[in-house]
């Protein structure tokens, strides 16, 4: 498994020591020993270790990684540069582009979110090649709740932004008045004329951070 290398650590240790923890990190050597697993396994945590606790501004809530080789690296709805944009991250290009008047870039890289306080978090971590939601059940749902219980009792306003039902369902986990929940259907294509695109998450989140004496997100990827 990989490893986290900042403040997550200390959040998160008494998860380490759960038996449902134990019980996923034997299942996820044992998955990457025998099959074609993604993300990378050094990149399991990326989205953790590219926004540590406390510069978290906003969550964005993925269901589990990228499928495909060379896609997945850690972060919900990002890809490196060079590989060719998805059509949920095509979307959500186009909404930002109706939204805050954002160029359509020509990557799929959100690592500059990542660097302003976006925590591109998927609800489970690992997939295996090929087959969308794999490793549900296995336990990443308990770890990645957790993390929303943490971001959930920061003393600061966070913006939460839930797209698609999966997501949707952990507003019932965010009870602190401090933060902003949004809701609206998932980027895909499947359902983003469904109340995605539309939505205004993106303008909504900056006037909520800037009227809480915080910076907003420069979204324009370059």
């Amino acid at each position: 498994m990989a490893k986290l290398d900042n403040r997550w650590q200390e959040q998160l240790k008494d998860e380490f020591s759960k038996d449902y923890y134990r019980k996923l990190y034997f299942f996820i050597e044992d998955e990457y020993a025998k099959h074609t697993v993604y993300p990378p396994k050094q990149d399991i945590f990326n989205a953790l270790n590219a926004t540590p606790p406390e510069r978290v501004k906003v969550v964005i809530l993925g269901q589990d990684p990228y499928h495909e080789p060379g896609q997945a690296h850690g972060m919900c709805f990002s890809v490196r540069k060079g590989v060719k944009i998805p059509p949920s991250l095509v979307n959500i290009y186009n909404e930002l582009n109706d939204d805050l008047g954002c160029e359509i870039p020509t990557h799929g890289y959100l690592e500059k979110w990542a660097s302003q306080g976006v925590l591109l978090l998927n609800t489970v971590l690992t997939v295996r090649a090929h087959q969308a939601m794999s490793h549900r059940g296995k336990g990443w749902e308990q770890f990645s709740d957790a993390i929303i219980d943490a971001v959930n009792s920061f003393d600061r306003p966070v913006v939460f932004m839930l797209w698609g039902r999966p997501a949707g369902e952990k507003a019932a986990r965010l009870t602190n008045p401090k933060h902003l929940v949004l809701k609206s259907a998932h980027p895909s294509p499947l359902s983003a004329y469904k109340g995605f695109f539309g939505n205004k998450h993106f303008s909504r989140a900056n006037e909520f951070l800037e009227k809480n004496g915080e910076a907003p997100i420069d979204w324009q990827i370059e």
